[in-house]
C-alpha cells in the first residue's frame, strides 16, 4: 500500500530524508566514537549523526542494550521525528552505493508497510520486492544499522525489558521486515562490550568476521535454490562416477 508521502516535499533520496539520526556509544568508550565517526564521513552523514552516549548497565548487558536503543527510539519521538537511523557504535561501512540507498529510501518512503528497514542483519530468508535495492526478509538478529518509522516506534518505546535481546524482540514482531540490498552496513570485528557474547565473538572470528558472515548469509538466502541445486548436483556427480569407477 502506497502512502501519502508520495507528496512529501521532502527529499527521500539520501541522509536527509531522515529527520534524526543517532548513534549509541558507552561513555567511555570515546575510541568507539572517533572511529564511528570516521566510517559516518565515509558515507556523508558525519555531520547528521549524534552520539547517544549510555551508561553500562550494572547488571545486565542485554538489558542495557534495550535500554538504550528505546532511549534513542525515545529521543526521536519528543524530537517530532517522522524516520529515525539508529547506528551502534561498532558499524562499519562497506560497498555503500549512493544510487542504491536513495532507491531504498524511496521504498522506505513510498510504503507504509515498510516501517522497520536494516542496512544490514542477519536473516533465516528474504525475498524480492518491486525495488531491486530491498528484500522482505525473516529478521533473525543483528541490531546495528536500522531505520523505523514514526508509526513503529510509538508502539515499541514503552515496552519493557523481556529478558531477551533486543534484536530478539525485534524478530519477534508480527510486523513484516525488509532490509537493504546489497547490505553495506555491518558490525565490526572489534571486541564486543557485551560480555555475554564473549564466545560467540570469537566464534564468528574464527569464521571470517562479522562482515563476512553477513555477506554469505546474504549471498545464500538470496540464492539460496541455485546453491542448493548445484551441491546436489555435484553429489548426484559424485555417486555416478563412484557407482560407474
Amino acid at each position: 500500500m502506497e502512502s501519502k508521502a508520495t507528496t512529501d516535499s521532502k527529499r527521500s533520496d539520501d541522509w536527509s530524508f531522515f529527520e534524526a539520526v543517532y548513534c549509541i556509544s558507552l561513555s567511555e568508550r570515546s575510541d568507539r566514537r572517533r572511529e564511528a565517526h570516521r566510517q559516518f564521513a565515509a558515507v556523508g552523514l558525519a555531520d547528521r549523526v549524534e552520539f547517544v552516549n549510555v551508561t553500562r548497565h550494572p547488571t545486565n548487558n542485554e538489558q542495557g542494550i534495550w535500554e538504550s536503543h528505546l532511549a534513542c527510539i525515545a529521543k526521536g519521538l519528543a524530537a517530532g521525528a517522522e524516520h529515525v537511523l539508529i547506528f551502534e557504535d561498532d558499524i562499519v561501512f562497506d560497498d555503500f552505493s549512493r544510487a542504491a540507498w536513495q532507491s531504498a529510501v524511496s521504498f522506505f518512503n513510498v510504503h507504509e508497510h515498510c516501517r522497520l528497514l536494516f542496512l544490514g542483519c542477519l536473516v533465516t530468508g528474504s525475498r524480492r520486492t518491486g525495488n531491486p535495492n530491498v528484500l522482505s526478509v525473516d529478521y533473525r538478529s543483528l541490531a546495528h544499522a536500522y531505520a523505523i518509522k514514526r508509526s513503529l516506534a510509538v508502539e515499541l518505546v514503552d515496552e519493557k525489558w523481556r529478558q531477551v535481546p533486543f534484536d530478539a524482540m525485534l524478530a519477534g514482531l508480527a510486523e513484516e521486515k525488509f532490509a537493504v540490498y546489497p547490505a553495506f552496513a555491518f558490525q565490526s570485528n572489534a571486541a564486543s562490550d557485551n560480555a555475554n557474547h564473549r564466545g560467540l565473538e570469537k566464534f564468528r572470528r574464527l569464521c571470517g568476521g562479522l562482515k563476512f558472515i553477513q555477506k554469505m548469509n546474504e549471498t545464500f538466502h538470496r540464492h539460496k535454490t541455485a546453491i542448493i541445486a548445484l551441491h546436489l548436483l555435484v553429489i548426484a556427480a559424485v555417486l555416478w562416477l563412484a557407482w560407474h569407477w
